[in-house]
């Protein structure tokens, strides 16, 4: 056993020495090392919450040997975003912990920015329109949605602000000449009068915005016909007044009335019909105007132009000044 004790000390050193150089020639050939990556982003979302338009990938810095962090990739690296213990705001950030399966490597995250809203159902009436109006001579006497409530609504299951002013539609898609039963016309949803986009709110928020039903059936009713009423035709101010020390003292239009035709719907509101303003400029005696009657869209009349007279004479307590 001489031969292991004597110099025991130089044939230590000597080992280490070798341990050394070995760890060092594997070293060299595996050296630590870094690198940026995108990377998958999961959210836990409490009850009651809802996530606008989350980023779904994040940059991650991973470090490590080469041969690991080569190995890293998005399917065994990922980061999570718990949302339990965050209040609702726009901007709020949010850290992200990362996840891996990949042992002797680190992962480096940086906060994510999010828009978190309450998260609500409302339920909505479906509102049947007729953008392409009616056929000449048809009147709709009835129109309604029909699905499995009675009557028809759809529930809408999303970010808070989203519901404000929210209103659900369903568009007759063609000028309505008849009575009809329309299946499956998609429901349109309008936030303050403007479309909302409903397959990019789903896709945009997590957990993701639902509308329990998208399409609904249409019923309407409608005949055919029309009716006649008599109005007045009244004269509107002068655009412009006589000149100066003259004065309009009578105005006689003629005829005074006259007979509209049309569809009952396009009659009912119209009880008198305005006629063009007159320009009296210039105008020192008597005059008289024919102006065309400007009928409401979809309604006729028995005359096509009235005649306006307007009696002007000077004032007499007024003096014009001399030339």
């Amino acid at each position: 056993m001489s031969w292991i004790t004597d110099d025991w000390r130089l044939k230590l050193l000597a080992f280490g020495l070798a341990v050394l150089m070995l760890g060092a020639v594997a070293f060299s050939q595996n050296p630590p090392t870094s690198r940026t990556m995108q990377v998958g982003i999961a959210y836990t979302v409490p009850s009651g919450l809802i996530l606008v338009n989350p980023p779904t990938r994040t940059t991650v810095t991973v470090s490590g040997l080469a041969d690991l962090v080569s190995a890293a990739n998005s399917s065994n690296v990922l980061t999570t975003a718990d949302i339990t213990k965050v209040n609702p705001g726009t901007g709020v950030r949010v850290n992200l912990v990362p996840k891996t399966v990949v042992p002797g490597i680190s992962v480096q995250t940086t906060p994510v920015v999010l828009n978190i809203d309450q998260r609500a159902v409302v339920k909505l009436s479906v509102v049947v329109r007729t953008p392409k109006g009616t056929a000449p001579g048809w009147q709709v006497t009835k129109m309604e949605a029909r699905c499995p409530d009675a009557p028809c609504s759809v529930s809408f299951d999303g970010p808070v602000s989203r519901e404000t002013n929210l209103k659900a539609y369903a568009d007759f898609p063609v000028p309505v000449d008849g009575s009809y039963d329309f299946p499956s016309q998609k429901v349109v949803l309008e936030q303050n009068g403007t479309p909302l986009d409903l397959d990019k709110l789903v896709s945009g928020t997590q957990p993701s915005a639902s509308l329990d039903f998208t399409t609904v059936n249409i019923h309407i009713e409608a005949k055919s016909g029309t009716t006649s009423r008599q109005v007045a035709l009244v004269d509107s101010a002068p655009s412009n007044p006589p000149p100066n020390c003259y004065r309009v003292t009578n105005i006689a239009v003629d005829p005074i009335s006259v007979v509209l035709t049309g569809a009952p719907d396009a009659l009912a509101t119209v009880t008198r019909i305005a006629l063009p303003a007159v320009d009296l400029s210039g105008k020192t005696s008597d005059y008289t105007a024919t102006t065309t009657i400007p009928f409401p869209s979809g309604v006729t009349g028995s005359v096509a132009k009235a005649r306006v007279t307007y009696s002007i004479s000077q004032n007499p307590n007024c003096t014009t000044p001399s030339p």
